[in-house]
């Protein structure tokens, strides 16, 4: 829609302005705009001048750049990542101007995109009174040699940061290929062996980069999406607890396609703010305009131990943060550091605590196929194999009828009061054995509580319906026969890797032999 009414008379012969046609306008260059006319920045609404839009958005809209200016002390930089971002995001103008802090400061809005009018605009001289007045006269906006050059010198800078970020986009493009041949290999096998947690595919050194990267292609949240003990649990929890979430702020961590912002939106909360740092999280907004969701749900890219909220406190953070074994590749730091720091006092986590529990396997045809394989090949030994394929653990569903033992509880963590070190545990158990066989593994999973008016709460065992974390599954370097009624004791260890804070190493001890595993 084009608005012309809204265009002020013709300057031409104003008190103190000169004619363009006087010998000084050689002192000028006139940009063309190629009679693109300029859209508001909230609205539909088109524009000759930057001048007459800038008026629509102070008296319409209520969003004063003269004094976002001087709020955040912005230059031009600033400014270019403010239209970028607002281009991006398209946020209520509310949201920018009563902010705490500048939610476009990311040199990712730096990135030039299409041609966009708003960012020819001179902002450094706004709210200055520069010595000749500047017109916009039949779709030209006039600049001074002084500024063309500046603006000149500004665009080489710009461009030179471009160059270096496609540079490092397109080395994080060639990792995520290499993720991308994995996981088409896995589908296309089907075989779980292929699904062990063994990720040094790019062992470039890029831990951080590699993980927020195989979160960005939609193959891993349709997984989640459609994992229904998960998905299911987390809405019954919000939704089936309205009187929790009614006027509220909410925080959701690691929000990936907005999910769980969603729920909190329809139970009632007042605003939601989610945060991801996978490139999931543009299409996340996109999700959340589509359904009509914009002025309750705010997302933020990037991670949340780098990110200011607009809102220095929250009431409820909700977070689907576990990974395989519930600590492997899990967001577990993450969470913590958004509890510690955003969490209002008397405030609520979902979930509020998860527990690790193990079991003993019996499964002699898998065993088998998986470590004795090595002892004759084609006629060849090839035990030495036997060490390296011992020392991983396997991510499968382990059937009810292979299961030997009862489950023991190892390690129990309240989310209200834990610390980042609650992956780092040792503990003794004992495991009942209920009927005759032979014990080829020890199997982990683990549970999930919302301890809320109404409770829920879902499990990741054998004996629960499956989910996308099925179990994992730590092959013993020796099998032990074993009667019902007998009772197996030893101990678990898990610590962090040095080299990947996201890996583990777990250590287990039982019938007196010690067995390592590294998730990594």
């Amino acid at each position: 829609m084009s608005v012309e009414n809204d265009c002020p008379p013709s300057m031409e012969g104003a008190v103190g302005g000169p004619s363009m046609d006087d010998d000084d306008s050689d002192d000028w260059d006139e940009m063309e705009v190629n009679g693109e006319q300029t859209t508001c920045l909230f609205c539909s609404l088109q524009f000759h001048t930057i001048a007459v839009a800038l008026d629509h958005c102070r008296i319409a809209h209520n969003f004063d750049l003269l004094q976002l200016k001087n709020k955040y002390n912005m230059d031009c930089y600033s400014y270019i990542k403010m239209i970028n971002y607002i281009r991006l995001q398209r946020p209520d103008p509310k949201i920018l101007t009563e902010s705490s802090i500048a939610l476009w400061d990311d040199d990712v809005y730096l990135k030039p995109g299409d041609m966009e009018p708003w960012l020819m605009y001179d902002f450094d001289d706004l709210g200055s009174a520069p010595s000749t007045p500047h017109y916009a006269i039949e779709g030209k906006t006039p600049i001074s040699h002084l500024n063309f050059s500046d603006l000149q010198k500004q665009i080489q800078d710009l461009t030179m940061q471009v160059k270096h970020r496609d540079m490092l986009l397109e080395n994080y493009q060639k990792d995520m290929e290499k993720m991308k041949e994995v996981t088409r290999t896995i589908v296309e096998s089907g075989d779980s062996y292929n699904k062990k947690l063994a990720h040094n595919v790019a062992s470039s050194g890029c831990e951080s980069t590699d993980y927020f990267n195989s979160y960005s292609h939609f193959g891993i949240h349709h997984d989640m999406l459609n994992d229904t003990v998960r998905t299911e649990s987390y809405r019954d929890a919000i939704l089936k607890n309205t009187n929790l979430f009614t006027g509220k702020t909410v925080l959701d961590v690691g929000c990936g396609t907005g999910i769980l912002s969603m729920f909190s939106a329809k139970a009632g909360a007042e605003k939601v703010y989610g945060i991801d740092q996978s490139e999931v999280v543009y299409k996340a907004m996109d999700i959340v305009r589509e359904n009509n969701l914009q002025d309750k749900v705010h997302l933020i890219k990037g991670q949340v131990e780098n990110t200011n909220l607009p809102v220095d406190k929250v009431d409820i953070i909700v977070s689907e943060w576990m990974g395989y074994f519930l600590l492997f590749e899990g967001m577990l730091d993450s969470f913590v550091h958004a509890r510690n720091t955003f969490l209002r006092p008397g405030g609520t986590v979902l979930p509020n605590r998860c527990n690790i529990s193990i079991i003993g396997v019996s499964d002699l045809d898998r065993y088998n196929k998986l470590v004795n394989f090595w002892d004759d090949v084609y006629g060849f030994s090839m035990r030495c194999m036997k060490s390296e394929v011992l020392r991983e653990a396997f991510v499968e569903v382990v059937p009810v009828d292979n299961l030997l033992t009862d489950a023991a509880v190892v390690t129990e963590i309240d989310l209200m009061t834990c610390n980042v070190d609650a992956c780092i545990f040792t503990s003794k158990f004992k495991l009942n054995v209920i009927k005759d066989g032979t014990l080829t593994a020890i199997a982990g999973y683990f549970d999930t509580f919302f301890d809320l008016e109404t409770k829920v709460e879902f499990s990741t065992g054998p004996l629960a319906p499956k989910t996308h974390w099925q179990q994992t599954v730590f092959f013993l370097g020796g099998t032990v026969d074993l009667k019902k009624g007998d009772a197996v004791e030893g101990s678990i260890s898990c610590t962090r890797l040095t080299k990947n804070v996201r890996g583990l190493s777990v250590t287990i001890t039982i019938l007196d032999k010690k067995y390592q595993f590294i998730l990594d």
